[in-house]
């Protein structure tokens, strides 16, 4: 079963709720797969079922099409946020990390073609490896974070959070005006372009900032 787990080797006091992620925050994922960029965040979940640690091998549905892999900044609540504001967003962090946000592309396609929710494409077991976090004893700057994913030694992605359509913080304030966060929660804040198709074997590495965090893992 999944815990969440710090860097420092310090105990996450406490465990996983819900995870609440985003879709098209940046606009060249979007066009890459020929979306619109929308007016307002647009936000779905994934169940505590999804999440597993990304340093063990990914395990992908078998049958269901093609699965992609989509790399985020992934956000550690750390206190109870309902209707914040940005200023009382920032403290509410607790922890910074890396994320995968797995999609089955094809199933996906089929739900939208249909007028569907995403959830079965989305919200899988095992759909989202999250990284240990990074403790917050400080504030960043929200505006200039940056990550990136490399998949079998190639960059894919790189993204930076000033290229957001919509800001860290009034993002997760946003999202505390439709859902209650609580400590434990986990906010997924986009990905950027670059996204593709997994295979059997394929190795995955993440970074946060230049020397913050790194991560690695297999498609088993």
């Amino acid at each position: 079963m999944y815990q969440h787990q710090f860097t420092c080797g310090t105990n996450v006091p406490f465990r996983l709720g819900k995870i609440v992620c985003i879709g098209r925050n940046y606009a060249d994922h979007a066009a890459e797969l020929n979306n619109p960029v929308p007016d307002e965040p647009l936000l779905f979940i994934k169940p505590a079922t999804a999440a597993v640690d990304m340093t063990q091998p990914i395990h992908m549905p078998v049958g269901r099409g093609s699965c992609h892999f989509e790399g985020e900044l992934s956000l550690l609540i750390g206190e109870r946020l309902c209707n914040a504001n940005a200023v009382e967003v920032s403290p509410a962090i607790a922890g910074l990390g890396l994320s995968l946000d797995l999609t089955l592309r094809d199933l996906q396609a089929t739900l939208k073609k249909a007028g569907h929710p995403w959830e079965k494409a989305k919200g899988f077991d095992n759909s989202c490896p999250l990284s240990p976090f990074v403790k917050l004893d400080w504030l960043p700057d929200w505006d200039k974070l940056s990550y990136s994913l490399w998949l079998n030694g190639e960059l894919r992605q790189r993204g930076k959070t000033e290229h957001m359509l919509t800001p860290i913080l009034d993002l997760v304030a946003y999202i505390s005006s439709f859902f209650t966060l609580e400590p434990g929660d986990i906010v997924l804040t986009g990905t950027p372009a670059g996204v593709g198709e997994l295979q059997h074997g394929d190795k995955l590495m993440m970074q946060l900032q230049d020397d913050w965090l790194q991560v690695e893992t297999q498609v088993a």
